[in-house]
């Protein structure tokens, strides 16, 4: 076991730190670019004040795609069977960031980025093992379209919770780091946890960039792609009999987003449109600072992060069920704190 360990860590750790390497790169050379061709003006909406360039994501798609493709050139054996699959996600990722891309730099109507998204996502439910099932007394098309319309909604609710600085580095890095351990462990499958520590390692890439005050943001480049290759590894963990874990590491992303789409429907708002209601953005508006809010976020995942992995560990019903009630709780205080801020205030 420990042996195993070790030779996955050989594997697993050059990959994070070559990718975090690659996105430090990349984003040194590229945001000179950005910021003549896709800076983003303040609005009523903005956590910022000065004009900042967008679209910093592309060197955290590239860093994690290419060095993860050139992991599996040197180490074919890591795809376990896994190859059309895994072309499938790239494939889906490269649209959504092309699509980003475009809109970063030239809006474009709501519609048709929902459209993309919704091909980006069949692509990767049609590549899916047709034995693949995550909840074996569910019959197969309905947990097929059940896994279709949550790829969706999580591919939008990484966009919409990618609102202040250093917001989707707290979470992407603590589920990304876990899911490494895991592989590490060997509870997943070798291509999942390799694809887990490329982007665990060019987020931190990224990080210096993005950090308050941010120098340069995601943008639809980056994360709409980012909540791609998310939806994916949770997926393939589910797959391996650990739906909760799957659940409880982005809980907070789920609660937040979730909680304010449904609030925003109730009052019959446009519930596509930008906005400023999040509990994480209300608190930025009554006096918690970026970096307070980030850190809470980042804390509350790696409370997640933990849980998840003892329900791995404990393969067990009753304790599932226990982590996952105390994911719940720790989220819902984490909003509750964001709200009971501006009710104070």
């Amino acid at each position: 076991m420990i042996e195993q360990a070790i030779e996955r860590l050989w594997v697993l750790g050059p990959t994070a730190l070559v990718a975090l390497v690659l996105s430090f790169a990349l984003m040194l050379l590229l945001r000179p670019g950005l910021a003549r061709y896709a800076t983003v003006q303040p609005n009523a909406r903005s956590s910022h004040h000065q004009p900042t360039p967008q679209g910093g994501g592309i060197a955290v798609v590239i860093a994690t795609l290419v060095v993860a493709w050139g992991a599996l050139v040197l180490s074919p054996a890591l795809l376990h069977g896994q190859s059309g699959q895994f072309l499938a996600v790239t494939s889906a990722t490269v649209l959504l960031a092309v699509i980003g891309a475009i809109d970063d730099i030239r809006s474009l109507p709501a519609t048709a980025r929902l459209a993309m998204q919704c091909v980006a996502i069949g692509a990767v439910i049609t590549a899916l093992p047709s034995e693949l099932q995550i909840l074996p007394h569910v019959p197969w098309p309905i947990e097929r379209a059940g896994l279709f319309l949550a790829g969706v909604w999580f591919v939008n609710l990484v966009n919409f919770m990618d609102g202040i600085d250093w917001m989707t580095v707290a979470e992407v890095v603590p589920v990304t780091g876990a899911i490494v351990l895991l592989g590490l462990a060997g509870a997943i499958e070798p291509l999942p946890a390799l694809l887990a520590a490329a982007l665990v390692g060019a987020m931190i890439g990224f990080a210096p960039f993005n950090r308050p005050v941010a120098q340069v943001f995601l943008g639809d480049v980056g994360s709409p792609p980012i909540g791609l290759l998310l939806g994916w590894l949770l997926v393939e963990l589910a797959a391996m009999g650990h739906l909760a874990a799957a659940l409880i590491l982005p809980l907070y992303y789920l609660a937040d987003a979730t909680f304010t789409l449904a609030g925003r429907l109730l009052r019959g708002e446009a519930f596509w449109q930008a906005h400023r209601t999040h509990f994480y953005q209300r608190a930025t508006d009554c006096g918690l600072t970026v970096r307070e809010i980030v850190t809470r976020v980042f804390l509350v995942n790696l409370a997640l992060a933990t849980l998840a992995l003892v329900t791995v560990a404990a393969q067990s019903l009753i304790v599932s069920l226990a982590m996952l009630s105390a994911g719940a709780a720790i989220t819902l205080w984490l909003l509750a704190t964001f709200a009971g801020v501006m009710k104070r205030r």
